[in-house]
């Protein structure tokens, strides 16, 4: 029996040790090792527990805790803490209104002043005002005839802001009286032989679409018309001979954008009849009087883009003019302008090509030169070309520059010479002449909030004309300082500095201070200097005084020949708010 026994355990570890030989060598080959082998395994018997289920109705009691109430009693105090009552500042969010301003006063020489503004305050909706003024002078300058003038201005509009749609309209009507006085007072001219008065009337409104989306067509449409006259003689039998002028204008702007473009044109159609007595129509055919037709009907399609995440833009369009003033004429007329904002706005450059053509009428004429002859022939200013270029920008905050250069071919353009045939030499008459015109500017402005504001500017003016020695009349340097201080909101100072030269004049009289250059009698008409200095005093919101000191320098400069300035002047009153 321990000889069998022997034998299995012998048995046993061989087969463990074939097993485990197998399995090492098992590691190191590619190919698996399959054993067979025989041994005696031993199985325990299975048993069955001899337990039966059954039911235990036994229930077995819970426990009850009982948690005794503690009568505790503690006394509370109270201390209130007093607090500061709060301190509210008001403050409007926007400044207070009046619909009403009301300004007036008097200078020297007999001087009144009256100007009434009145405006229908803050409205989402409607807008409508008025604003009325009057200056007058009953002083004379030492030398020269009467210098009487009076001046009053009368405008009237209204108008309606909707969402889609915004129209808006004025009426005007303004009357200024003056004296032909660049004449020497010892020839004792009576004073209605030199007076002259201007009434000019007006009404105009505009239409304005405002669709949301910039795709859609958007547009503004405008209706004009304006009277303007000259003095009746006073004879009635020659009621007609002064000037009468009619003008008819109808203008529209059309755009819409797409995409970084956006496409425009302008339509416009402006005619202006300007008469001047009657035309002889007898078989002798003397035709003393004027009648001029001018019609003037210009399109200009342009298109504006922008790129470079609209640091550059640029502009390319055209101007179409029909001209039918003598002769029906058609003009094109080259638009094109780049700019490009480098740092920010810091430095804008700009470039551009333009042209186009300026309606010349007898009220443009009179607003540019008071003391013109009522019977002058007109023509329409053209500039076939002109390039401009220059750069702008912001210094910082509160300065901001602009330099620019132009040069400019001119056609037409209006001079204003001493008349000689029709008055005493105390009126001017026009002349047109072709001219290449550079312009050098620069301008420089600081402000510093509603406190300090200072601009300066600058301008030199080249002239080369076709037929006449120089541009009459025309400046050839300008320089001008605009300041504005307000200390304590209290006291406002306000200051303008002028300072022209190189002004020549067209004169038929020899004397020791003229010249001739290509057959022509000149007169320089010297150095200008006028300083103007006003100050206001505001007592409160509603009352404020005020006191203005013209022409500093007391300089009897003249602005057209023989045309002096009144001297040194003081002009003072008082404005109220309602």
């Amino acid at each position: 029996m321990v000889k069998t026994d022997s034998k299995k355990e012998i048995m046993k570890n061989s087969l463990t040790l074939i097993i485990f030989l197998a399995s090492f060598l098992s590691f190191g080959q590619d190919d698996p090792v399959v054993v067979n082998a025989e041994g005696d395994r031993r199985i325990d018997k299975a048993y069955r527990t001899p337990l039966n289920p059954r039911v235990i109705d036994t229930i077995i009691p819970t426990a009850i805790v009982e948690y005794p109430l503690l009568v505790l009693k503690f006394e509370t105090t109270t201390e209130v803490e007093r607090i500061n009552p709060a301190s509210i500042k008001l403050k409007e969010k926007l400044p207070q209104l009046y619909s009403t301003y009301i300004k007036l006063g008097i200078g020297s020489e007999l001087m009144p002043l009256g100007e009434i503004f009145f405006d229908s305050k803050r409205s989402r909706k409607y807008v409508y005002g008025a604003h009325i003024k009057h200056l007058s002078s009953f002083g004379d300058i030492k030398g020269l005839s009467t210098a009487q003038f009076d001046r009053t201005k009368s405008l009237f509009y209204g108008g309606i802001n909707e969402k889609r749609y915004s129209l808006l309209g004025n009426i005007h009507y303004n009357n200024q009286g003056l004296h032909y006085y660049g004449i020497s007072d010892t020839l004792g001219l009576d004073r209605d032989s030199i007076s002259q008065r201007y009434s000019d009337f007006g009404i105009s409104g505009e239409y304005s679409s405002h669709r949301k989306d910039s795709a859609k067509l958007n547009y503004t449409l405008g209706l004009a018309y304006n009277n303007y006259t000259s003095k009746k003689p006073l004879d009635t039998d020659f009621k007609d001979w002064r000037a009468r002028e009619n003008y008819f204008g109808v203008t529209s702007k059309w755009f819409f954008k797409q995409g970084k473009e956006t496409y425009s044109a302008d339509f416009n159609v402006r005619y202006n009849g300007y008469k001047y007595g009657l035309p002889d129509t007898s078989s002798m055919g003397l035709d003393t009087g004027i009648v001029l037709n001018n019609a003037v009907v210009n399109l200009k399609p342009n298109i504006t883009t922008y790129i470079f995440d609209n640091r550059f833009k640029a502009n390319i369009g055209v101007d179409i003019v029909l001209d039918a003033h003598t002769k029906t004429k058609i003009y094109v007329y080259p638009l094109a302008e780049i700019k490009y904002s480098m740092f920010n706005d810091i430095f804008i450059p700009y470039a551009g090509i333009r042209g186009g053509l300026k309606q010349n009428s007898f009220k443009t004429m009179t607003l540019e030169n008071e003391f013109i002859l009522p019977n002058i022939e007109l023509r329409n200013e053209k500039t076939p070309i002109a390039f401009y270029g220059g750069i702008k920008g912001t210094l910082s905050r509160r300065i901001s520059f602009n330099a620019g250069i132009s040069f400019a071919n001119v056609r037409d353009k209006a001079l204003f010479v001493t008349d000689t045939l029709f008055s005493l030499g105390n009126k001017f008459n026009v002349i047109y002449d072709t001219m290449n015109v550079t312009t050098i500017d620069a301008s420089i402005s600081y402000q510093l909030k509603e406190k300090i504001k200072i601009d300066a500017i600058g301008k030199y003016n080249s002239y080369s004309a076709l037929n006449n020695s120089y541009a009459w009349n025309l400046p050839q340097f300008q320089f001008m300082i605009r300041g504005h201080y307000n200390l304590f909101d209290k006291f406002l100072f306000n200051v303008d500095f002028n300072i022209e030269q190189g002004r020549k004049a067209l004169v038929f009289t020899p004397d020791t201070q003229t010249t001739i250059e290509n057959g022509q009698r000149i007169k320089d008409l010297g150095f200008i200097t006028d300083i103007n200095l006003g100050v206001e005093y505001r007592y409160n919101k509603r009352i404020s005084a005020f006191i203005q000191f013209n022409n500093l320098a007391s300089q009897r400069y003249q602005r057209w020949y023989n045309a002096q300035v009144q001297a040194f002047q003081v002009l003072g009153g008082v404005t109220f708010r309602l």
